[in-house]
């Protein structure tokens, strides 16, 4: 079910849509090379192969496990031949992340010199587990998960396409069947349609008793709009917002044990350290994504525990939504007020001409401004280390009110 061009190609309509810089890219066979930073089945490796097809290039794809630097002499001398007869060639490494630094250092020539065109795969983060080299010579584009309305879409299409999908079959399906699926699918394709498939194999009726019956879930409620999987999310951020951690608990553990991924609870616990918690506890943030990184290390069920300690943890810590309300506040003003300028001593003067006409002139160098009596920098207390950093008609406004202050 892959899709054969870019107009088949569901969901990333950011990243592939119409006027996209990637959609033109590949318009006018001028694709440089790539890092697909993404979630498991969002698309990465079938936009490679579009790619390739769409561009009539050479496609070659290498596992990153179980290949080396000996495949790619091999793919190396193969695109050597290609570039004789005009013939461009696609390298897509899939999971390029578990290539180590030799492996992709044997790599880097060859994509700077434009002989291979590299289109690598990661659902890592590519600043941390690319090459920095070889990262310079490629763009990054993220692919997000695909939203429930995508796959439900990508389901569809497999129940009506004859050729390659369930078409030829006499399949009735529930809408409601669908958005289940696409629901525990978690924003990933091919986990929906290989739930699909298994619906399928058991009956030509789908229903939501089927796909209960498939995910092995049958006490589930979750009404067509989600609406259940919402409130109990929001249970659990308003039971930790009020510091009952067994409320908390238990609103955690119906997610959980209904099939929720860990790391869509998990990211909403990072994002529930710096709105609620904030600056009343600077270590809440830290446990948060410590929680997250153990999900993403262990997954289910033993990061249940992780998923624990963190809501337990935060439900107790104390809460101050300062950081929250401050940067709302900085929001208003940048609408209303998008392009004041910097104020002239705070600006960089990297040339002479910048530093004649005033550039950085009058900046007071913070640090030289100490307590004579103490020996430390106290600035706040230095009547001559005083400046205003604010651009003019922002000049003594407050956003973060720490406790106490008015």
């Amino acid at each position: 079910m892959r899709p054969k061009n870019v107009e088949a190609f569901l969901g990333q309509r950011d990243l592939i849509g119409e006027g996209t810089f990637l959609r033109q890219a590949i318009a006018m066979d001028s694709v440089p090379s790539l890092i697909l930073w993404g979630t498991p089945g969002s698309g990465k490796t079938t936009l490679a192969h579009i790619i390739a097809a769409e561009t009539k290039s050479h496609f070659v794809a290498l596992p990153a496990v179980g290949s080396g630097v000996k495949d790619l002499r091999k793919v190396i001398e193969q695109a050597k031949e290609n570039r004789e007869k005009n013939k461009k060639t696609i390298l897509f490494i899939d999971e390029i992340h578990r290539w180590n630094k030799s492996q992709q250092d044997a790599l880097l020539p060859h994509v700077e010199s434009g002989l291979v065109t590299l289109i690598g795969a990661t659902t890592e983060n590519p600043s941390f587990e690319v090459n920095s080299a070889l990262l310079s010579r490629a763009r990054v584009f993220i692919l997000q998960a695909l939203s429930d309305d995508d796959v439900v879409d990508i389901l569809k299409n497999a129940l009506q396409d004859k050729a390659y999908g369930l078409g030829k079959k006499s399949i009735e399906v529930e809408e409601d069947a669908l958005r289940l699926i696409a629901r525990f699918a978690n924003g990933d394709g091919r986990t929906a349609l290989n739930t699909l498939e298994a619906c399928v194999t058991h009956t030509d009726s789908v229903t939501l008793k089927t796909v209960k019956h498939i995910l092995q879930k049958p006490h589930l409620l979750y009404d067509k709009d989600g609406e259940q999987h919402y409130n109990i999310i929001s249970a659990l951020h308003k039971s930790m917002r009020g510091g009952d951690a067994d409320a908390a608990l238990y609103w955690l553990g119906r997610m959980i044990e209904a099939g929720e991924d860990p790391l869509y609870v998990a990211r909403r616990l990072v994002r529930f350290a710096s709105e609620d918690v904030g600056i009343a506890n600077s270590f809440a943030l830290p446990q948060a994504v410590a929680v997250y990184q153990a999900c993403h290390m262990i997954g289910m069920p033993e990061c249940s525990v992780n998923l624990a300690q963190a809501v337990v943890y935060l439900a107790k810590s104390k809460k101050s939504n300062a950081l929250y309300v401050a940067y709302q506040a900085v929001q208003k003003d940048i609408r209303e007020l998008p392009n004041e300028p910097v104020p002239i001593h705070l600006r960089n003067a990297p040339t002479k001409l910048m530093k004649d006409i005033g550039y950085g002139k009058g900046y007071k160098y913070t640090p030289d401004y100490t307590k004579v009596s103490t020996g430390k920098p106290d600035y706040e207390d230095t009547e001559e280390a005083k400046q205003d950093y604010l651009p003019e008609r922002l000049q003594g406004k407050k956003y973060i009110k720490f406790e106490g202050e008015k």
